[in-house]
Formats: structure tokens, C-alpha cells, sequence
């Protein structure tokens, strides 16, 4: 059976309970495994104590992606820090918007929150049925948003999900509540494995202090810094920090090149809203530990794991804690 034959739901799972209670009627104890082994995200533990985001211990629990806004007057951000993953995305004008992964925590608030795109669908399919929280999306979008398998919770589904801050300018005060968010949306899957491996460093690799991502409009820096074994983040020149947690430090940053070409989408305005491709292969930079490591990605559905490899074929390891993915043109 494949990782998406069952799906959990909420934080229990309706095919467990049911497979432990036959068990009991038959005086059985053991045996009842519901499908197979499940893979070992990070060397030692089970799927059922490690997360398969960060490798770091925490328990199965439901997926929330949030669509952030990313110009200058949306920063500093609130509860990025305690995202799983941090996915960058071009969008119109050669800016960049960010999609956070929560699973394994949630914070209180989360923001500033702005609309869905097209390739938000595409990258989403890869988890298992997540909720996703954005502020909007043009008339066009919303029949593929509807159909997407996600649970969409935008303002106008769940009210009492969102806020508005009155210390910055609309559109970039719109904050979420998680916890709100995920009771609103209802069916939601706990998170499965999307092909992250986590351990030790491979062999190869190169030291590297810094690395900068630009896009036509944006650029990120990511500066080793061993005090914090990670990547200390800076957007367009400046550091970045969160309102409630300090400077942003991934311990895993990657990378990942691939095709971003103009999407059936526009604004308001006239511009021409891109569309990044994350099905098919491509190279990528993984960062960690101030090592520089050459790999390629892979992903050959849109169900289908992403697959990080090195230059010597082996699957790509990366160090446990929050990981970036900077999906970065071609």
C-alpha cells in the first residue's frame, strides 16, 4: 500500500481505533500494524515520534500551509519561525511571497497573509490533503482551488480564523489563527512523507559561508552562523527576524532550481502572474552545517515525493530542525 493508501485524520486515525478494537475481540495484542511499515524519517526513530518535515521528535498531526506576503511593508513576519517547512515562490513583478508549512507546532498567529496562486496547487499535492489559508485569489483561480484536494480556508470560509492588525497598512496586516483555521477546515491530513531524509552530512561538499538567491525584483541571503547552527536569512539587503521569535535561522536551506514560466493568470494590474514548476528534475544547492553540497531534485507526479540526491546518486540528508526551499528560476 502506498503512504497515501490510508490517510490519518485530524490527530487520531478512524482505521487505528478500528483495527484495536478487532484486536481485542480476538485476545490479540499484536499484529495490527495498518499497512506496513512506515519509513524512518531520521535515523533511530519511527515515523510515529519524528517528523517527517524537520526530523526532529514530534507526533502525528494535521497539515496547514499559509501563504505569506513578502514586500518590505509585510516584514517583520509573525510565527514563520515555527513553520516545518518555508517555501519561496516568485510571483508578479519579479517579487517573491512565501508558503509556511505548520505541523508539528502552531503558533498563535501567523502573518502577514495574502493570496493563493496557481503553483501553491501543484506544490500541494505532494501532501496529504493539507488546509491552506490565503487572504484571496481571482475569480479565475477559485474553480481550481475548489477543486484541489486541500481543504481551502480563506477569510470568507473561516471569519473567526483571521484578524486584521492596526499597526501597518492593509493589505499586509491580515494575521491567522491556526488553531481556528484547522477546526474550520475539518478533514485534514496529518502530514506523510514527502521524500526529506534526515542524518549525518555526506561525504562531499565545500565550505561555504554565504549564498545569495535573486530574483528580478528580490534577493536572499542566507549567512552560516555557528552560534545558531543554521542560516541566518536576510531579504533584499536587510536581516530578517519575526515579530515573536527573533532572527530567522534555518538549519536546511535548499536551493532548488527549476522553470518558472508565465502562468493563464495575471493582476489587476496587467502583469503576468508566473507559474513555478516543482514536478520534473532539475539541479539543486542544499545548505548545512557551512557546507555547500551540489544534489538533484526529482519529482516525477504531482503525488509523488520531491527527491534530493547527491552527486554520487545517495539520497541527499539534511540536518534536523526548519528547512527552506527557495524555488528559484532556472
Amino acid at each position: 500500500m502506498g503512504r497515501r493508501g490510508v490517510r490519518q485524520r485530524g490527530r487520531g486515525g478512524a482505521a487505528a481505533a478500528a483495527c484495536t478494537a478487532a484486536a481485542l475481540v480476538l485476545g490479540l495484542v499484536t499484529g495490527c500494524t495498518g499497512g506496513g511499515p512506515s519509513p524512518t524519517p531520521s535515523g533511530g526513530r519511527s515515523a510515529q515520534d519524528t517528523s517527517y518535515f524537520t526530523g526532529l521528535p514530534a507526533r502525528p498531526a494535521p497539515v496547514l500551509a499559509v501563504k505569506i506576503d513578502n514586500v518590505r511593508p509585510a516584514r517583520p513576519h509573525t510565527g514563520l519561525g515555527q513553520a516545518d517547512l518555508v517555501y519561496v515562490e516568485q510571483v508578479e513583478a519579479g517579487l517573491t511571497r512565501i508558503l509556511a508549512v505548520f505541523s508539528s507546532r502552531l503558533p498563535p498567529r501567523v502573518g502577514p497573509v495574502r493570496s493563493a496562486r496557481e503553483s501553491d496547487l501543484e506544490l500541494l499535492r505532494q501532501f496529504d490533503r493539507p488546509a491552506l489559508a490565503y487572504s484571496g485569489a481571482q475569480t479565475a483561480l477559485r474553480p481550481l482551488i475548489e477543486a484541489a484536494p486541500l481543504e481551502a480556508v480563506p477569510p470568507g470560509t473561516a471569519p473567526r480564523a483571521y484578524e486584521r492588525s492596526g499597526d501597518r497598512p492593509a493589505p499586509h496586516n491580515l494575521y491567522l489563527r491556526p488553531e481556528r483555521a484547522l477546526t474550520a477546515a475539518g478533514d485534514v491530513g496529518n502530514a506523510t512523507d514527502i521524500g526529506l531524509r534526515f542524518g549525518a552530512a555526506p561525504e562531499e561538499g565545500r565550505p561555504a559561508a554565504t549564498h545569495t538567491v535573486r530574483y528580478p525584483s528580490a534577493r536572499y541571503t542566507f549567512t552560516w552562523s555557528a552560534a545558531d547552527k543554521g542560516w541566518r536569512v536576510a531579504m533584499d539587503g536587510t536581516p530578517a527576524a519575526t515579530t515573536d521569535g527573533g532572527p530567522l535561522a534555518p538549519t536546511t536551506v535548499v536551493v532548488q532550481y527549476t522553470t518558472v514560466r508565465p502562468s493563464e493568470f495575471g493582476d489587476r494590474f496587467g502583469g503576468v502572474t508566473p507559474y513555478t514548476e516543482t514536478v520534473g528534475s532539475g539541479r539543486a544547492l542544499v545548505l548545512r552545517d557551512g557546507r555547500a553540497f551540489d544534489t538533484r531534485w526529482e519529482r516525477r507526479t504531482a503525488t509523488g515525493d520531491t527527491v534530493f540526491t547527491t552527486a554520487a546518486g545517495e539520497r541527499m540528508t539534511f540536518a534536523p530542525g526548519q528547512v527552506w526551499i527557495v524555488l528559484a528560476p532556472e
